[in-house]
């Protein structure tokens, strides 16, 4: 309960904050800017006050002062002018929210409980077929911050500093040391994080677009993604034209069988196949390949759909005059009245401190907010009509800020590890469909496969005279196109994470003209059937994507791990070190938070690590521990694990394991064996 108050606590500070520095925004998105607020406030302050204090309660309780004193601020800098009602444009927010947005957050919830440690009858635990690669990583490093010293290394590669953005994990360490279990502690949050992304992308769209439908079908855009991957179950369906591993997805005749296939199969999903040689589709669904198992993503788009609502509100470029001025309308009629555009330090202030705050919660969302923020200035400079310098003063405020709060987080972990490293930052022209210099794909095909009809709407909607439209694309096309020519990071299918909010803003434009497209067609017998056939091509890939999640099964831990990782919770110091081999699924990084020597390069070498010296020096231990002794202490380990993946990768001495080291823990099966280290 003291988890679920202190949660409630900072939602209700955060709604505070906007309430009172926010009273012109509407009420339905000032609740929602309030919530996103104080959550992002409840994983930034503890781990500010965790430098003094530790990742510990105190360091939690100390938070709580901060808050406070960020209130009080707020308090003293509010808006005193009177605040919006709750009006009709609120209730039809409402209404979107309960048709688009709950239904997309039960479906959330349901996969975060399916997906992370599942427990079953026979004590083991399982995931889903996402969350299969990446949730020990997040589990692990949720565990292990547990008091961990500030900067906090990599528990899976002691003694280097965790790099990786940590906040949207940290914030589940939090439940873990107020009292949720490591399941709870995962999926509560990721529950809320959820729901406010399909709320604030749907009352996003409702600031941007003027029409129910349009924002709806905008939302359905984007959430239920995925392209034409869904025609090749139904080309030559009558055919078996491949086998395991090659062509798989077409080893099977029927159309029934190759969407059995789909469901039942490892990655064999027409949005995100698991050969990318043959198929080349590479545009998974935002919620089970992205939101569901990439925590950072989630919480960073948790909390950048709130900064671009706020840089959109105050530019407000869907008046039809100059940025400049302002259109009054009276009773009697239209009558221009024509002033200089405010726009409020507060909320100008506001973001900027909000935008600072998001490298260690998604540092591709700060990035890719900062190349949306350069094309906005762009448009705004060439649009301000003799107004630069006030138009310039407000994006300062925003910059500044933004700068001034990020640059400590950047200099201390995303530069760190970064600069100077080979695999980051590298040319490398049309993401993943470029294969050494040769593009598997037609430059155009491959986006109008992957992406889909909403791809040739937006490019067709761009030639149209619309300006809100093309004020969007300055925005979002400035992230394309550095993402199109840099690799930002060492695994080519991260710099997704930029074309995803790119995509956030197109898929308004692709929705807009669709529902204009529409229209047109109005008193044509054929429109229903037409736009049945369209809704078809948008979402029959993405919906098998979240089908295929709905059951998949997958056991992460065996029963015998399950009992050796509460056995070492409740028997060895808490960050502790084991020699263990480096597979991705080490039950005793990721359920009970103790450091392992070495983990896999499955994550390790995208974050920019070598681990071929330690691999070495694990096999060399094993192989025999009585003539590698210097190792155990050249990684300070404390204890040594022999289970399944040892056994099975590696050669081991284990009558000198047993003649040399204590047996603290052996299983019931005999498959599982921990040996304590002396401590001379």
């Amino acid at each position: 309960m003291f988890a679920v108050a202190y949660l409630l606590l900072f939602l209700l500070c955060g709604t505070g904050i906007v309430f009172q520095l926010l009273p012109r925004v509407r009420f339905v998105a000032r609740v929602w800017l309030g919530l996103c607020l104080g959550l992002m406030l409840m994983m930034f302050l503890p781990a500010l006050c965790a430098f003094l204090w530790d990742f510990s309660l105190t360091a939690h309780l100390a938070a709580i002062v901060l808050l406070a004193v960020l209130c009080g601020l707020s308090y003293a800098a509010r808006d005193k002018r009177a605040p919006l009602p709750f009006s009709e444009k609120d209730r039809d927010m409402c209404r979107l929210l309960l048709f688009i947005a709950l239904p997309l957050t039960i479906l959330g919830g349901y996969l975060q409980y399916t997906h992370v440690l599942r427990p079953a009858a026979d004590g083991s635990l399982h995931v889903g077929q996402s969350t299969y690669g990446d949730l020990p990583l997040h589990l692990g490093i949720v565990s292990s911050l547990r008091n961990a010293a500030f900067p906090p290394d990599y528990s899976i590669l002691p003694g280097n500093l965790l790099s990786y953005p940590f906040l949207a994990d940290s914030l589940s360490t939090t439940f873990m040391l107020m009292g949720f279990s490591l399941r709870w502690a995962v999926i509560f949050p990721g529950t809320l994080m959820m729901a406010l992304t399909f709320a604030g992308y749907v009352i996003l769209c409702c600031r941007m677009l003027e029409k129910k439908g349009t924002a709806a079908l905008a939302a359905l855009f984007f959430f239920i993604n995925g392209g034409l991957g869904f025609l090749y179950i139904v080309d030559m369906q009558g055919a078996r034209l491949g086998a395991a591993d090659s062509n798989e997805l077409q080893s099977v005749t029927g159309l029934w069988n190759r969407i059995k296939l789909i469901l039942n199969g490892w990655y064999q999903t027409p949005a995100n196949h698991a050969e990318f040689g043959t198929y080349n589709l590479r545009w998974s669904n935002v919620i089970v390949d992205m939101m569901l198992p990439q925590r950072t993503t989630l919480g960073g788009w948790a909390e950048v759909l709130p900064c671009i609502y706020l840089l959109y509100d105050a530019l407000r470029p869907e008046s039809t005059l100059p940025p400049g001025v302002t259109l009054y309308r009276t009773a009697d009629g239209p009558a221009a009245v024509y002033t200089r555009r405010k726009i409020h330090p507060r909320q100008m202030a506001l973001l900027g401190l909000w935008a600072g705050m998001l490298p260690m919660v998604n540092t591709h969302c700060f990035l890719a907010l900062g190349l949306m923020s350069a094309g906005w200035l762009i448009w705004d400079l060439c649009h301000a009509k003799g107004h630069t310098l006030p138009a310039l003063a407000s994006w300062a405020i925003y910059g500044g800020l933004a700068v001034l709060v990020a640059l400590p987080q950047l200099f201390t972990w995303t530069f760190h590890q970064a600069v100077g490293n080979e695999h980051f930052l590298q040319f490398r022209f049309n993401w993943v469909n470029n294969a050494n210099g040769t593009l598997r794909d037609g430059y155009f095909w491959f986006y109008i496969k992957n992406i889909g009809l909403p791809f040739l709407l937006i490019l067709l909607a761009l030639l149209e005279k619309n300006k809100k439209r093309r004020f969007l694309a300055s925005g979002a096309f400035v992230i394309f196109v550095l993402a199109e020519f840099i690799q930002f990071q060492p695994n080519e299918y991260d710099n997704n994470k930029l074309f995803y909010i790119w995509y956030m803003l197109c898929a308004m434009i692709a929705a807009d003209y669709a529902v204009q497209l529409l229209a047109r067609l109005k008193g044509l017998r054929a429109r229903p059937v037409i736009a049945v056939l369209c809704a078809v091509g948008c979402f029959a890939t993405g919906a098998l994507s979240i089908a295929r999640e709905c059951v998949g099964d997958y056991q992460m831990f065996s029963a015998s791990e399950v009992a050796a990782a509460e056995f070492v919770e409740e028997n060895t110091p808490e960050h502790a070190t084991f020699l263990t081999w480096n597979s991705h699924i080490k039950f005793p990084s990721a359920l009970a938070g103790r450091n392992i020597v070495c983990g896999p390069d499955t994550w390790l070498y995208y974050h920019g690590f070598d681990t071929s010296g330690r691999r070495a020096d694990i096999r060399n231990f094993y192989a025999d521990p009585e003539g590698n002794l210097d190792i155990l202490e050249k990684y300070d380990v404390d204890y040594i694990l022999v289970g399944g993946d040892e056994r099975y990768n590696l050669t081991i001495d284990y009558s000198a394991l047993e003649a040399r080291f204590e047996k603290v823990y052996e299983s019931l099966r005999g498959d599982i064996a921990i040996f304590k280290v002396p401590e001379e």
